[in-house]
């Protein structure tokens, strides 16, 4: 964990120098950004990870890695919400998670602008700046604020959540999208928002919150309900209450 820390803290210093600067943006797809600044931060964590777990599997969203038969993973997503920080949206954070034997154990999200440091562990709990945090304890969809996203092939895709959402937003209490997985899990850990789904995930999107909101006391699961892989793709987190509700409205609006 203080591994995990400084090496988020470290890689979110780094991207505020940036932030609000003109920097060179580059396209990885059709609306898919990537920068220097999130290849330096990743660098960053990877530096401080090699050094003290050199026998871990590392995987970091920009292609550093380091690939071995360990049974522990870690995934790092040194800058969640790309978009968001070229267009100058303070709203991206720096994501870590540890994944040991298949489960999510150990995330730290860093939301630089705010200094807030999420911190879950599923065996001592979730913390926001040292602060003991803990689901929501809302009953019922219809009074919850949910997250979603979309996918980067939204433009050809039919399967895009578009239906999803649209079903979804008629059930609940308020949706919001606001452009990076990590942190909408971190905020369901926090009890600001109560759920959130989205679907085409990879395992850095998401291995830091879903260890988050575990900690946190909430439920996270794949579309069917089932115990979530973080390399599956699809991803249901909420404080647990309206879990059911929520997977079954998703299903009703799944385009496939």
């Amino acid at each position: 964990m203080e591994v995990a820390v400084a090496a988020a803290r470290a890689a979110g210093h780094f991207i505020m120098e940036y932030w609000n600067r003109e920097i060179e943006i580059e396209y990885k797809g059709e609306v898919d950004l990537v920068s220097h600044v999130d290849r330096g931060a990743e660098e960053l964590i990877l530096g401080h990870l090699r050094a003290s777990f050199p026998d871990d599997c590392i995987i970091g969203e920009e292609g550093g890695e380091i690939v071995n038969e360990s049974s522990r993973i870690w995934f790092v997503d040194p800058l969640d919400g790309t978009t968001n920080f070229a267009h100058g949206v303070p709203h991206f954070c720096v994501s870590i998670g540890l994944v040991i034997a298949g489960e999510a154990s150990l995330g730290v999200v860093y939301e630089p602008t705010r200094d807030f440091l999420f911190v879950g562990d599923i065996d001592y709990g979730a913390s926001l700046n040292g602060r003991p945090l803990h689901v929501s304890k809302t009953e019922t969809l219809d009074r919850s604020l949910i997250a979603t996203g979309f996918p980067y092939d939204r433009r050809t895709n039919p399967d895009n959540n578009m239906d999803r959402a649209g079903h979804i937003i008629r059930h609940c209490q308020g949706l919001r999208r606001a452009g990076a997985a990590a942190l909408d899990l971190a905020y369901v850990s926090a009890g600001w928002l109560d759920g959130y789904w989205e679907d085409k995930l990879h395992p850095w999107d998401v291995a830091a919150g879903v260890a988050l909101v575990s900690a946190a006391g909430g439920r996270v699961s794949d579309f069917h309900g089932q115990a979530i892989n973080v390399s599956d793709g699809r991803c249901v987190a909420t404080n647990g209450l309206i879990h059911p509700e929520l997977l079954t409205h998703v299903q009703a609006g799944s385009h496939h």
